[in-house]
């Protein structure tokens, strides 16, 4: 029968890292492939509205976003404070929608191009009055999908 010795003292083995690599590249392609970088840089600052009646957007890749306040701290010298709209990365006129939304239209997928959803995420004292022109453009520009962006309302 064999002697167990238990007076010697193991040392550790060392750590295989040679997989390492590997792993961390897995995970440097995970992350790469899961996160989604921000579209559009904010030229105008809004506070959204609260609202009591939320319904959840389904296909975020149809919709396409207006913005609307007022220009940003490093924007106003040359814009003023008057409130202004965005379209993508650019300020925009109350005019330029219809031809925002045809070119959108355009770059969709022909299955997909009666679909499209305009978001209007709009300063909370905003003046209705911009929000006609921009809801009469769009109409004319037969872009009838109107969505109106707000945050959820905590007290009743």
């Amino acid at each position: 029968m064999a002697k167990i010795r238990r007076s010697e003292k193991r040392e550790m083995p060392a750590l295989n890292t040679s997989s390492l690599p590997d792993i961390i590249f897995m995970l440097l392609f995970f992350f790469m492939t899961v996160t989604s970088m921000k579209e559009v840089t904010y030229k105008v600052s809004f506070q959204v509205p609260q609202a009591t009646e939320l319904t959840k957007l389904e296909k975020k890749s149809l919709v396409r976003y207006i913005y609307v306040g007022t220009p940003r701290e490093e924007f106003r010298k040359q814009y003023g404070q008057e409130t202004r709209i965005q379209l993508d990365d650019a300020f925009a006129e109350v005019a330029d929608i219809g031809l925002y939304v045809q070119r959108e239209n355009e770059e969709m997928a022909e299955n997909e191009r009666g679909l499209m959803t305009i978001s209007i995420k709009a300063d909370a004292e905003t003046r209705m009055g911009i929000i006609g022109e921009i809801k009469q453009n769009l109409r004319n520009a037969n872009a009838l999908r109107i969505n109106y962006a707000a945050v959820q309302r905590t007290n009743f």
